[in-house]
Parts: structure tokens; C-alpha cells; sequence
């Protein structure tokens, strides 16, 4: 079996208020987002593709932390069908590249 081509965009591609799905886990969320995220994680992804958003762009940018679990999430949900792009370095390379971050707790960093 060949390997899948991962559709991939770099942090800087990614407008700071972009509309994103972020694919880790709850206590990862809630340590810090980029602010137009919508939370799905990726064991709930399948039983929630309603909750994907819509983008102007047409293309959706998915993140974890560092890259692996979005680029799982990239590779499924382009088999279902979907336009959807990997975070290149997730929020990993997303707080690196000072890009805004929002969190419920008032202190925002990428755990």
C-alpha cells in the first residue's frame, strides 16, 4: 500500500484568526487554542464530523501538538472527502511563531 500524500500548511499560511480544528486532547484545549479553533479530539472525530466548521477558504486547517495526530485526522477525513490541510508543527509551531493563543484559565500555552 502507498503512502498517502499529506496535505500540509505552515503556521504562517494560517491567519491568526483563521478557522481551525484542533484534534487534541481536553486538558491540551484548555492549556491553550488559537482562537477561531474548533475542539473535536481525534478518538471523537468520527462520531462528530457534523461539528467540522466551514471555511471561507475552503480549505480546513487541522492541528494537535506537534503534527502526528492532525496529520492522522488530515489523512481520514481526506478519505471521507473533506478539504482539509496538517498545521505543519501544530500549536507546537504555532505559539513559536507568536501567533495568538486563548485559553479558559487566562494564562494560554501549548502543553
Amino acid at each position: 500500500m502507498a503512502a498517502m500524500n499529506i496535505p500540509q500548511v505552515s503556521v504562517s499560511e494560517v491567519a491568526d484568526d483563521a478557522v481551525m480544528l484542533d484534534v487534541r486532547e481536553q486538558d491540551e484545549w484548555d492549556a491553550g487554542h488559537a482562537p477561531g479553533a474548533v475542539h473535536i479530539p481525534l478518538g471523537d472525530l468520527p462520531a462528530r464530523l457534523d461539528e467540522l466548521p466551514d471555511t471561507d477558504s475552503g480549505t480546513l486547517a487541522v492541528t494537535c501538538r506537534a503534527g502526528g495526530r492532525s496529520a492522522r485526522a488530515v489523512a481520514w477525513l481526506s478519505q471521507q472527502g473533506f478539504d482539509v490541510a496538517n498545521v505543519d508543527g501544530g500549536m507546537k509551531a504555532w505559539e513559536a511563531a507568536g501567533k495568538p493563543l486563548a485559553a479558559d484559565s487566562g494564562t494560554a500555552s501549548v502543553k
